[in-house]
């Protein structure tokens, strides 16, 4: 992963991230009581910035915290923070955590004043091979906790279950639960079968992705039959296609599961069709107001 730019943004402050701190009895840093969001950022413009922000809003309220921010004062963050970084192509995080409070105590919850971070890192480009030939993954039991509809900063499970992916050589480690798929350590999941996409339906199981949204309104754009529908793990080991997604992988074919290939083993015809659709229309947004 490339270092971070330069400037982040902490408190009200736009300050070099070299010099950012934050009190050792902040919440997030204690208990892991905080939400946070990943947001792509193409010539210098967010993408997909109101779901974005709506997410981090409904994620805010499942732990019972109001946003801290208006949109239009989370919408000059990212912009100065953008153009202080010097624009162009990069993802923004960001998260909000409870805030600091003088001791350590699990409830009442405390009423203190919130603490806002985030900070721009540079784009992590697709490699070409990876656009030809697919990323293997690997599977394992779905282990992280029962809200995983709330995009929390306690990722201590989704850690743990991306490095059985690294060290299985592959690029992400697929879920499953009770016999049926979830989603990634970092990724929703998609599956083709017989021409449809099929991804399994939001709940607390599964993250709501935004990108996911996205590849759901680019199917209907493309002809792409698609349903939101329960997945078993029979249906994802025989897919003729299976796709991961995320804000900093935009959408990527799974050729390879557990060392066996899917389908041809080689990135598919829809994975194909919506990949270059996704191109087109990041170049549609780029000249619309956010």
């Amino acid at each position: 992963m490339a270092a971070p730019l330069p400037l982040c943004y902490l408190n009200g402050e736009f300050l070099p991230l070299a010099e950012a701190r934050i009190s050792p009895l902040d919440r997030s840093f204690l208990y892991g009581d905080g939400v946070y969001e990943v947001m792509p950022v193409y010539a210098g413009r967010p993408f997909a910035f109101e779901a974005h922000c709506a997410r981090l809003t409904r994620s805010l309220g499942e732990i019972l915290m109001s946003d801290p921010l208006s949109r239009e004062e989370w919408r000059h963050l990212f912009a100065t923070l953008i153009e202080r970084n010097g624009g162009g192509d990069m993802y923004v995080y960001w998260q909000v955590s409870r805030g600091a409070e003088n001791g350590r105590n699990h409830a009442p919850l405390p009423d203190i004043p919130r603490t806002v971070f985030a900070f721009c890192a540079p784009w992590p480009a697709t490699s070409p091979a990876v656009l030809t030939d697919g990323v293997a993954c690997v599977t394992t039991d779905d282990t992280r906790w029962a809200r995983c509809d709330i995009k929390s900063v306690s990722l201590l499970a989704n850690v743990l279950l991306r490095q059985l992916a690294v060290d299985g050589n592959a690029a992400e480690t697929i879920l499953l639960r009770n016999g049926e798929l979830t989603d990634a350590s970092a990724s929703s999941v998609h599956v083709i079968i017989g021409g449809e996409l099929r991804t399994p339906p939001n709940s607390h199981k599964l993250l709501p992705g935004t990108t996911r949204t996205v590849l759901e309104e680019l199917a209907v754009r493309t002809g792409i039959s698609y349903r939101s529908v329960r997945v078993t793990e029979a249906e994802l080991r025989s897919a003729d296609e299976v796709w991961i997604a995320a804000a900093t992988r935009e959408v990527q074919a799974v050729t390879r599961l557990d060392g066996q290939p899917v389908g041809t083993g080689k990135p598919g015809p829809l994975w194909q069709r919506i990949r270059a659709e996704y191109d087109r229309y990041k170049l549609e947004q780029a000249g619309q107001p956010w």
